[in-house]
């Protein structure tokens, strides 16, 4: 609100200009028109959003000066992004907290998490501290998955 301008306040409207080189000779229809430009400019925000979410899970500091060791470490982070990003989808997408969580949220309330593992009647458990504040949340998020039906 500290932004906008005296028009602005007093008619309630927010004014924004956008520059782009999209021109009507590319054929594509209604291309000229500020929805358009508005709609292909919005979907962009997301794969910022995604590539955002990239340099948070490891692709901001690459470890090496070797390529091979960059590349290695490219695909691993790649790989933990897109698994996050799944794991979302069935599990997380209705828990306020976690469905639409930072990485930094999500390493402190799931991933690193005050467990130990633990067998019993030859089944492995993870015991997790019941006080732990989001303990219904990761059993959410692993039940979830783990009840869909196998693929066939």
């Amino acid at each position: 609100m500290k932004k906008l301008t005296a028009f602005e306040k007093t008619t309630g409207w927010r004014y924004c200009v956008t520059a782009t080189n999209i021109c009507h000779k590319w054929g594509i229809a209604g291309s000229g028109h500020t929805q358009f430009l508005d709609v292909l400019h919005r979907s962009h925000a997301g794969v910022e959003d995604r590539v955002r979410t990239n340099k948070a899970m490891g692709l901001g500091n690459l470890p090496s000066a070797s390529r091979e060791v960059n590349r290695g470490w490219i695909l691993a982070a790649n790989l933990a992004a897109d698994l996050d990003a799944w794991v979302r989808l069935p599990a997380l997408h209705d828990i306020d907290d976690l469905a639409h969580a930072e990485q930094d949220t999500m390493r402190l309330r799931l991933h690193h998490l005050p467990g130990r593992p633990a067998d019993r009647a030859r089944r492995r458990f993870l015991r997790i501290e019941r006080s732990w504040p989001w303990a219904t949340a990761l059993a959410t998020c692993w039940h979830r998955p783990t009840a869909l039906p196998a693929v066939t």
